[in-house]
């Protein structure tokens, strides 16, 4: 099932110039409705389900129902993102619940060099065929 927002929970983060459900959808698909201040998905019926939203919003105003062939009749899962984690709640119908901490880094965040050890471009072949990165060939 698409993403839905809570109303009751959304405070439209605040009146930033983007929600940071707006920020994270991949599908653009999470507006604002600046006269009452709250998020709101603009097409559920593209929704991919990606929980992106739900694990960003600071006030856990959004959820995803799951499909009921996997998630029965009044079960859900619950995301709450801290800095290095994220804990995933699963409530089970019959009321139990099942908690699953991940780590959601394993470097500190910045640290990471995605160029180290590449050599620097040669922008005088910029317009031949083949990757900065690929080994040299022998000539």
């Amino acid at each position: 099932m698409p993403s839905f927002v809570i109303t009751e929970k959304c405070d439209g983060c605040k009146a930033q110039d983007k929600t940071a459900c707006q920020y994270i959808c991949p599908n653009d698909l999470m507006a604002l409705d600046r006269s009452i201040m709250k998020a709101y998905n603009q097409e559920a019926e593209q929704c991919w389900e990606c929980y992106n939203c739900v694990k960003i919003c600071p006030q856990q105003a959004i959820e995803v129902r799951a499909y009921q062939d996997f998630a029965p009749l009044g079960g859900n899962v619950i995301p709450m993102r801290g800095t290095d984690s994220i804990m995933w709640t699963v409530k089970f119908r019959n009321g139990s619940l099942k908690r699953f901490k991940f780590p959601i880094r394993t470097t500190p965040e910045g640290s990471i060099d995605p160029y180290a050890g590449k050599p620097e471009p040669d922008y005088s072949k910029i317009k031949s065929s083949g990757f900065f990165n690929a080994p040299a060939k022998a000539e």
